[in-house]
């Protein structure tokens, strides 16, 4: 290996550890901060040995879910992009921007406004919502073989039109809108250990 590319993998070493200990930085944050604010040797003292105090109670079931979770989302939202770019060959393919989110979001609301009394039932549904657009983005950009830039736009085109259906659907049920704008805008409010799990 030339000095050149050693030069530039001791570099990626480099900032792959700086954004580690960052990550790792806004995690201790996220468990300590709070109404109650807990300094790191208790946090540390908690996790190590944990008891039934309110402090334990207050990382245990409240901070530390929230925050795995919001660690795990944030690495599958990073781990879908990093998939779609390296299939694409593009670094323009989002799941935001090619409509796979906007597929999911459809389903979501769907469950959400239509039969609310079925909400266990969100996120498999809205995977499966997911991968309906995908496959009608796929069927749309299918011509003699998929190019990336086709896949691109025809995936722009799937999420203007399910972003309509959407809109439409809310403006039908306006008296439910809350509830899904904060389903789509997402929250780590009331994240649970069952949340983590079932990210993992």
């Amino acid at each position: 290996m030339n000095r050149e590319g050693c030069y530039r993998t001791r570099w990626r070493w480099l900032m792959l550890s700086v954004f580690v200990l960052l990550a790792l930085g806004g995690c201790l944050l996220s468990v300590m901060q709070g109404v109650a604010a807990i300094t790191p040797a208790d946090v540390l003292q908690i996790l190590w040995q944990p008891s039934a105090r309110t402090a334990d109670q207050i990382i245990w079931n409240i901070r530390l879910p929230r925050t795995l979770t919001g660690a795990l989302v944030g690495a599958n939202l990073a781990l879908s992009g990093a998939i779609l770019q390296a299939v694409m060959r593009n670094p323009l393919a989002d799941p935001h921007i090619i409509g796979i989110s906007a597929g999911a979001g459809l389903a979501g609301i769907v469950v959400l406004i239509v039969w609310p009394a079925y909400l266990f039932w969100m996120t498999p549904v809205a995977f499966v919502g997911a991968m309906a657009a995908a496959a009608v983005i796929y069927l749309l950009a299918w011509k003699d073989g998929i190019v990336p830039v086709r896949i691109i736009l025809a995936g722009v085109a799937v999420s203007a039109f399910l972003g309509a259906i959407i809109s439409g659907i809310l403006i039908f049920y306006s008296d439910r809108v809350h509830g899904a704008l904060l389903w789509m805008v997402g929250g780590l409010a009331a994240s649970s250990w069952k949340d983590v799990t079932a990210i993992a």
